[in-house]
C-alpha cells in the first residue's frame, strides 16, 4: 500500500493581495487563479520574526507566517494558522530566504501545515523542512488534485527528490532516519577513494570529499544528492540551544550521549542586549529570552560543551559566533557547521563551512555526522583593477544584484571567489565576500589559502600554517558556471530596502534618501577592516569639523572581543567618541533587531553594514545595505552619500 500525505485542511495562498489574503484568513477558499499574485522571496524573517523566536518548541504552531506581508501590510495574527484549519501553503520563488533559523518550518509544522507548494525553495529551508518531516514541492499540479480533495502519495511527492531527502520524509524525520539508519556510521569509511577522483577538481570539491561520509553498501553520492560529512568543528547559538535540547529529549529521551563534545562550541551572542531592545520589552517576550538563556546554560552545563558566553555584569558578549570562528579555530580544509547560515564567514581561511537548522545539528552530535547535499561548484572571478573605495561589501552587492543569481542561479551551490581582486583582499574582506554566500543562495563560499592566508594566521592567531600541495583547485577543473565580474569601473553600491539583491551602484540614485539611523557592526561590518574604515571617515571628519546632522543617530558595533581591544590599541576610540558614535559591546545586535541600532517606528530609515535588510530584520522601519565607509559617510551626509562624494561636498579630495 502506498501511503499518502494528509491534506484535508484549507490551502493558503501567500498571496501579495491584501483584500485575498484577508478573504483568506476570514474563511474564504480561493483557487490559484483568484488568489493573485503570489509572494516571491517570503524569508524566514518574516515565517518567524525574531521576536517570535523565543519560543523553541510546539509553542511556535501559534505564530507562522505572522510577520510576512501582503501589498506591504502584515495581516496574519497569532492563531490564525490553526484556527483557520490550514494544511497547506503556496507561495512563489525563493520561499525561505534567510536564516537557517528551523523555527520558521517548526512554527508552520506545529501550526498545521503538511505541505509547502513554491516556484522555488531555499536550501536550508528545505532542508529544515525535510528534517522536520514538512514536506515541500515545485509541483503547481498538485493545488487542483487537492482542491478536489484527491490523496497524494508520498511517491508522487518525493518523486524528484534525491534519495537521501526522500528517505528522510518517509522515515518521519532526520532524528528518526538517523537513529534506523546510521547505526553503523561508526564502520563507515570518510577518508578520499584517491581511484574515485582522478579528474581534475575544484578546491572547495577537494575539501568537501575529505569529509564525506560513505555509508556502507551505498555508493558514492553525485551533485544534487544527499549526503552526510564529518566536521572539525561544530557550534550553535543561544537560539538553537534549547531548542536542540528539546528535540533530543523529545526524540531521543534522557539517555543520550553527544559525540566528539571537545569539538562542539556554544555561543552566545544574539540577545545580550535584549534588556535594552525594544523588541523585546514586553512581558512575554522577556519570559522568553529568560527561558532560552537557562536552557543554554543547561545545555552546555549539562555536555560539559565550551562556550563563549554574555559578558558579566554588562550587555555585550564575547563576540560573534561567525566571526569568533575564523579568529580562533577555522583552518584551511577544515569543515565546519553551524547553526547559523552566516556560517560560511571561515570561508575566508579556506575552510567549507555551512549553517544548518537545529534537526541537523541534534543528529549530528549523536550520530557524528552533518547531511548536506553535495553542491555544484560556481566560479566567481572578479576581475580588473579594484578602485580604492570598493569594498568586499561593495563586490557582494554588485554579485548579488546579477539578473542570474537574484533569479536563483546561486542556490544550493558552492561559491568559489577567484581573480585578481579577490586576491588583493585581506582576510577580514574576504570574509564579507564569503559570508554573504547566505544572501546568494549557496552552501558555502571559500577563497583558496594563498600567503595572504598564511599571514592572517600567523598574526592573528599566532599559528604557524604551511599550506599543503593539494589546496588549490586543479588546472582543468569543471565548473557548473563561471561568473566573470570586470570591476574597474565600479563604484560604491548599496542596496535598496527590502531584499540584499536590490543592489545599485550610489553614483546613479539621483535623489539621495535621508536617513536617522547608522549601523555599523555586526558579522559582515563588525571585523578589524571595518573599523579601519569607521576610522578613516570619522578621523577626516574631525579632521574638516565635520559633525554628525542633528536627529542622526551613528552606532558602531564590534563583532568580537579581539576587534575591541584592537580599536583600542589603535587608539580609535577617541576619534569615534568624538564623533558622537554611541560604541557597543560584542553582540549581533541590531542586524538580528536586538539592540541599539535597530529602528523602532516605520517611519525611519537606516543605513547598515549588516548583511541582509529583509522587511522587519532590523525593526520596523527601511534598511539600506552598504559598505562600511559609505555607512559612516552618510552618517555625516545625514543621506545616502559616499566616502568621495562627502568629501567633495566640503571641497575636499582627502
Amino acid at each position: 500500500m502506498n501511503p499518502t500525505l494528509d491534506i484535508s485542511g484549507r490551502i493558503l495562498y501567500l498571496t501579495d493581495d491584501p483584500q485575498q489574503l484577508q478573504r483568506q484568513l476570514r474563511g474564504e477558499n480561493l483557487d490559484h487563479q483568484s488568489a493573485g499574485p503570489l509572494r516571491d522571496n517570503v524569508s524566514t524573517d518574516e515565517i518567524t520574526p525574531v521576536d517570535v523566536l523565543i519560543h523553541f518548541d510546539e509553542r511556535l504552531g501559534r505564530v507562522p507566517y505572522v510577520g510576512v506581508r501582503s501589498g506591504g501590510q502584515k495581516l496574519i495574527e497569532a492563531d490564525s494558522i490553526r484556527n483557520g484549519g490550514f494544511s497547506v501553503t503556496v507561495a512563489g520563488k525563493r520561499y525561505g530566504k534567510g536564516s537557517s533559523r528551523e523555527h520558521s518550518p517548526m512554527a508552520e509544522y506545529e501550526g498545521g501545515i503538511r505541505l509547502v507548494i513554491a516556484e522555488s525553495f531555499e536550501r536550508i529551508y528545505r532542508q529544515n523542512a525535510d528534517n522536520i518531516g514538512l514536506f515541500t514541492s515545485t509541483d503547481f499540479g498538485l493545488i487542483k488534485r487537492i482542491e478536489r480533495g484527491e490523496h497524494i502519495t508520498l511517491d508522487e511527492l518525493l518523486a524528484d527528490r534525491d534519495p537521501l531527502a526522500a528517505s528522510v520524509l518517509r522515515a518521519g524525520g532526520l532524528l528518526r532516519f538517523g537513529q534506523t539508519e546510521m547505526k553503523s556510521l561508526d564502520r563507515a569509511m570518510s577518508s578520499v577513494r584517491a581511484s574515485e577522483f582522478l579528474a581534475p577538481m575544484s578546491y572547495i570539491e577537494k575539501v568537501l570529499w575529505r569529509h564525506v561520509v560513505y555509508l556502507p553498501d551505498k555508493p558514492r553520492p553525485v551533485a544534487g544528492e544527499g549526503a552526510f560529512v564529518r566536521t572539525n568543528w561544530r557550534f550553535l547559538h543561544e537560539y538553537f540551544s534549547g531548542m536542540c535540547a528539546h528535540l533530543l529529549k523529545k526524540h531521543l529521551g534522557d539517555d543520550v550521549t553527544l559525540m566528539d563534545t571537545d569539538h562542539t562550541i556554544l555561543f552566545a551572542d544574539h540577545l545580550s542586549f535584549a534588556e535594552v531592545s525594544p523588541a523585546h520589552q514586553t512581558e512575554a517576550a522577556r519570559s522568553g529570552v529568560s527561558a532560552m538563556k537557562f536552557a543554554h546554560n543547561a545545555f552546555a552545563k549539562r555536555f560539559g560543551l565550551r562556550e563563549h558566553a554574555y559578558l558579566d555584569g554588562s550587555l555585550g558578549s564575547e563576540g560573534i559566533s561567525h566571526p569568533m570562528m575564523t579568529e580562533r579555530y577555522a583552518l584551511p580544509g577544515q569543515m565546519i557547521a553551524g547553526t547559523d547560515s552566516h556560517t560560511p564567514h571561515s570561508g575566508a581561511v579556506g575552510c567549507a563551512a555551512f549553517g544548518v537548522g537545529t534537526t541537523d545539528m541534534a543528529n549530528a552530535l549523536v550520530t557524528g555526522a552533518v547531511r548536506l547535499t553535495i553542491p555544484k561548484v560556481i566560479r566567481v572571478e572578479f576581475t580588473g583593477k579594484r578602485p580604492l573605495d570598493i569594498t568586499a561589501k561593495d563586490l557582494v552587492l554588485y554579485l548579488l544584484a546579477n539578473e542570474r543569481i537574484r533569479a536563483g542561479a546561486g542556490v544550493g551551490k558552492a561559491f568559489e571567489f577567484t581573480g585578481e581582486v579577490v586576491r588583493s583582499l585581506n582576510t577580514d574582506e574576504r570574509a564579507t565576500l564569503t559570508n554573504m554566500t547566505a544572501e546568494l543562495g549557496g552552501l558555502t563560499g571559500i577563497v583558496q589559502p594563498d600567503e595572504e592566508t598564511v599571514r592572517f594566521l600567523r598574526e592573528r592567531r599566532n599559528v604557524d600554517f604551511k599550506l599543503e600541495s593539494w589546496m588549490q583547485a586543479d588546472p582543468g577543473a569543471t565548473y557548473s558556471e563561471t561568473i566573470s565580474m570586470d570591476c574597474t569601473n565600479l563604484s560604491p553600491m548599496i542596496a535598496r530596502p527590502g531584499d540584499p539583491g536590490n543592489g545599485v551602484m550610489l553614483s546613479s540614485l539621483p535623489q539621495r534618501q535621508s536617513i536617522d539611523i547608522a549601523y555599523g557592526g555586526s558579522c559582515t561590518g563588525g571585523k578589524r577592516a571595518d573599523f579601519d574604515a569607521y576610522y578613516e571617515v570619522l578621523k577626516w571628519a574631525k579632521d574638516h569639523d565635520v559633525k554628525l546632522p542633528a536627529g542622526v543617530k551613528l552606532f558602531l558595533q564590534y563583532g568580537t572581543a579581539d576587534v575591541k581591544k584592537y580599536c583600542e590599541a589603535q587608539s580609535y576610540l577617541e576619534v569615534f567618541s568624538s564623533a558622537g558614535a554611541m560604541m557597543l559591546e560584542p553582540s549581533c545586535g541590531a542586524c538580528a533587531n536586538c539592540g541599539p541600532g535597530a529602528s523602532e517606528s516605520s517611519d525611519q530609515v537606516t543605513i547598515s553594514a549588516v548583511n541582509r535588510n529583509f522587511p522587519g530584520r532590523s525593526g520596523p522601519g527601511s534598511v539600506w545595505l552598504a559598505s562600511p565607509a559609505t555607512v559612516v559617510a552618510s552618517a555625516l551626509a545625514g543621506k545616502l552619500s559616499s566616502f568621495a562624494e562627502l568629501k567633495a561636498s566640503y571641497g575636499s579630495a582627502g
